[in-house]
């Protein structure tokens, strides 16, 4: 059997992978200023870094919302769509290997997809993610580099911003420790820093993003949580979502390729 090329269309980041005898082959993420400019370059990128070529390649499988502008195969090549939260289910059980799981898709907004077994299904979302992170950090720190203020998080001081139990409470409250938060950006003073507000803005975000995955999960009993897009890929990610995990009892994944798993569940649509 050929390559299944698996192609998550962005409006200006495209990502793609390669699927042979159920083997992910190097991934690639490219940005453009227009999803088809990004993915007919990110299509070609790839072929020519991994000396693949056109007649090696069986079918290729669009998803995101960037496949909406694509009518026509590409370079001439068999091409389907696959639905974009079936494809997160797939690529996420493929990376995580649970079968039973919420999968949180961590873009420019969140979605959550439950996946029991065969049975996957878009459950909701919420309107944050990479987008109010952008927005709120060209608003707060002059900058929407999400890697920059990533890099300004590291030196931040997370007291400074959040109101924490401990500043309310002179004893701990049942189940909640006295560094839990008690309220997002409920302490900022004229004195916090730049690097305050970055960490502060991202963890306002994944919290956020967590609570409502936990939320979601309530009377399904699953108590894993498996996240995905960009957003994973945040070292924040290693404090916000362990401490989580303490306070509520559940069980925070992020898979090896966490970025590309709608792209490799695109790929993976075509066996079905």
């Amino acid at each position: 059997m050929g390559i299944i090329i698996g192609i998550d269309v962005g409006i200006s980041t495209t990502k793609i992978v390669g699927l042979r005898d159920d083997i992910v082959i190097s991934p690639i993420r490219i940005k453009a200023t227009d999803p088809v400019t990004s993915l007919y370059g990110a299509f070609g990128k790839y072929l020519y870094d991994n000396k693949i070529a056109l007649k090696d390649v069986d079918h290729v499988m669009l998803t995101g919302v960037g496949a909406g502008y694509v009518n026509e195969p590409i370079y001439g090549l068999p091409t389907s769509k696959a639905e974009e939260f079936i494809a997160d289910g797939l690529g996420a059980r493929y990376e995580s290997k649970q079968e039973k799981m919420i999968v949180v898709s961590m873009g420019t907004g969140t979605t959550l997809v439950k996946c029991d077994g065969e049975d996957i299904s878009h459950i909701g979302g919420i309107g944050m993610g990479g987008g109010t992170l952008a927005g709120l950090s060209r608003l707060l720190l002059n900058t929407d580099d999400i890697k920059l203020v990533a890099n300004m998080a590291e030196r931040g001081d997370l007291s400074q911003v959040d109101l924490q139990i401990g500043d309310i409470s002179s004893i701990a409250l049942p189940n909640l420790p006295m560094d839990a938060t008690a309220s997002l950006f409920g302490k900022v003073k004229s004195t916090v820093t730049p690097e305050d507000l970055a960490l502060g803005l991202i963890c306002m975000v994944l919290q956020t993003i967590g609570s409502a995955a936990i939320l979601s999960s309530l009377g399904n009993g699953i108590r894993e949580f498996v996240l995905i897009g960009n957003l994973s890929l945040l070292p924040q990610c290693n404090i916000v979502y362990p401490a989580m995990e303490n306070l509520y009892g559940v069980h925070f994944i992020i898979p090896k390729y966490s970025q590309f798993c709608t792209a490799i569940g695109a790929a993976l649509c075509y066996k079905k």
